[in-house]
């Protein structure tokens, strides 16, 4: 298996806090942004997001590199809703060819964009700065998870990088057997295709093999399991919880105090 190494600074104040406290804090932020569909809350939410991560003891350029295909997606999000919405309410702002751009459609697309950013911004932070066995100790102490599936997600997320360099070597393997779609865009994404479904197959072989051989070695016992590492929740890990609760209802507040606050169902 491949290690996976957290990129925080261990002595960060937000970094050393308890990995239950820290997936509870992105939890809140996320849950309460999925209620509206404004652009303001997230907007909120992201400055206040990108102004703790010094706390997190992350640069903003490793931010950055983990959260490009995040900033991808948003943009993807904002351009498929401008050019493809079916109602286009409010005044016109452009209309470039068959496209009409209005304060309705730009608003709403733009809410969208940053909302995936805002809810899935906490999350990238959490797994940067949360070594992963921490948080299955975690996990088994503090929520009382089971065992057995605390310590079979702590496997997969082990493997998970595996599948970048599997995927290297089958496309080494193919191109040196003579199979290469050259420039044709057809034969790209067959062969796109073909190779993640030979990734598919290659992951489930290994992941039935990781569970035999978990449950060879007694992890379906039964029998109850010791930590060997205590994983402690203190005040300051509460506070964290409670911080984002206010972060999550600051937002909320500033986009009904703007006007803007359009909720998600009703």
């Amino acid at each position: 298996m491949i290690p996976y190494q957290p990129i925080a600074a261990p002595h960060a104040a937000l970094a050393r806090r308890n990995p239950v406290a820290k997936v509870a804090a992105a939890l809140v932020v996320s849950v309460a942004l999925i209620a509206t569909v404004d652009p303001v809350a997230p907007a909120v939410a992201i400055g206040f997001e990108l102004a703790v991560v010094p706390l997190f003891g992350v640069r903003y350029t490793e931010l950055a590199r983990r959260a490009w295909p995040l900033l991808l997606s948003a943009l993807g999000i904002l351009c498929t809703l401008v050019l493809f919405a079916a109602e286009r309410t409010g005044s016109l702002l452009w209309l470039v060819g068959p496209v009409e751009i209005t304060t309705g459609v730009l608003a709403t697309a733009l809410g969208m964009a940053l909302r995936v950013i805002a809810v899935a911004l906490p999350g990238v932070l959490v797994f940067a700065t949360t070594d992963p066995t921490d948080l299955t100790d975690a996990l088994i102490q503090n929520v009382k998870a089971s065992p057995r599936f605390a310590i079979g997600a702590l496997a997969a997320f082990r493997l998970v990088p595996l599948l970048g360099l599997e995927w290297r070597m089958l496309t080494l393997a193919r191109r040196a057997r003579g199979v290469d779609a050259g420039r044709n865009p057809l034969a790209r994404l067959r062969l796109f295709g073909s190779t993640g479904f030979a990734l598919l197959v290659g992951a489930i072989r290994r992941g039935t093999r990781l569970a035999t051989a978990m449950d060879a070695r007694g992890f379906d016992s039964g029998t109850p399991r010791t930590s060997a590492r205590r994983q402690r929740f203190t005040a300051a890990d509460a506070a964290l919880i409670l911080g984002a609760v206010a972060l999550a209802g600051g937002a909320l507040a500033v986009s009904v105090a703007l006007g803007t606050f359009r909720p998600l169902v009703g």
